[in-house]
């Protein structure tokens, strides 16, 4: 065991349009029964702060769900100090934002040799992913050129599907704890 630190774990692909439904009191509950600590969950969709001693977390986390909930739950766990990282690097200080635009943040599980020369511009213009750095990747959304932009599937494209995205609203919000 080493040093209790405070991790993040985003879980993909759980409570979207009714399916795979995990309540977030019994989330929390299960991280517990692994020994995880001062377990948080902010908003609905699968962000756990929390504490812990160990290491490799994520398949671990990942295996204990499966077995709870009947399905499989990718999960990606992140040090609290890479968050605040994260904020501190301000990715979005330079983009315009409106009521149209999105910010996103996606993690990916493999620090992968993809080289996608950033920025990269879809060629509609409604989706650009503006940087990456340490296994995650920034991009912008803007609804007012295209209705539906399939970021997820140009990020899968790019990097894979052991990925998870997260609005930059909620990354400030995670920061926040």
């Amino acid at each position: 065991m080493g040093v209790k630190k405070t991790y993040v774990a985003f879980l993909r692909g759980i409570n979207v349009g009714g399916h795979h439904k995990v309540p977030m009191k019994n989330l929390r509950e299960e991280l517990e029964k692994i020994n995880f600590k001062n377990c948080t969950t902010i908003l609905n969709s699968g962000n756990v702060v929390f504490e812990s001693d160990e290491n490799h977390l994520e398949n671990r986390i990942s295996e204990h769900l499966e077995k709870t909930f009947g399905f499989p739950i990718p999960t990606l766990v992140r040090t609290r100090e890479m968050i605040i990282g994260l904020l501190h690097l301000d990715p979005f200080k330079d983009v315009e934002v409106s009521k149209e635009i999105r910010l996103y943040v996606s993690f990916l599980k493999d620090d992968n040799s993809v080289q996608v020369k950033l920025p990269w511009i879809s060629q509609d213009k409604a989706y650009r992913i503006i940087g990456k750095t340490n296994k995650t990747i920034f991009s912008v959304i803007d609804l007012s050129l295209a209705n539906t932009p399939s970021a997820m599937a140009v990020l899968e494209k790019f990097y894979g599907k052991e990925i998870t995205t997260r609005n930059w609203n909620t990354i400030e919000r995670i920061g926040k704890y």
